[in-house]
């Protein structure tokens, strides 16, 4: 059942392979998809770690929208849906680390001990 619950931040990592092979930039390429093997260690550094790692694929997403709409404007197409599919996709990468936050992924990467 923990599969479904990390399924969101394997499917963020995919699409933003997907993103980086599209900008051929394929170091890149090989570590987004490498980094959704690290689940498979059940220690709270990789939670922690691929949080942040999906912070900045969000980041990465906002970047390239304003990359993207600066060459619609150029050309002169409509940018409005690129926007709002590109903002979409960055809340979607971001959101996805908040699978962290539920008790039985807690309980598998060791976030549940309280610091008193």
């Amino acid at each position: 059942m923990n599969f479904l619950r990390l399924l969101p931040v394997i499917l963020s990592f995919g699409v933003l392979t997907a993103h980086f092979s599209r900008a051929n930039l394929f170091p890149l390429v090989i570590v987004s998809m490498l980094i959704p093997f690290l689940l498979l260690i059940k220690k709270a550094w990789v939670a922690r770690s691929l949080q942040i790692l999906l912070l900045l694929g969000a980041l990465e997403w906002i970047r390239s929208m304003f990359g993207y709409i600066e060459i619609r404007k150029a050309i002169g197409d409509d940018w409005g849906r690129l926007a709002i599919i590109l903002s979409v996709v960055a809340l979607l990468t971001a959101c996805s680390g908040l699978v962290f936050r539920g008790k039985s992924l807690k309980k598998r990467y060791h976030l549940d001990k309280t610091k008193a």
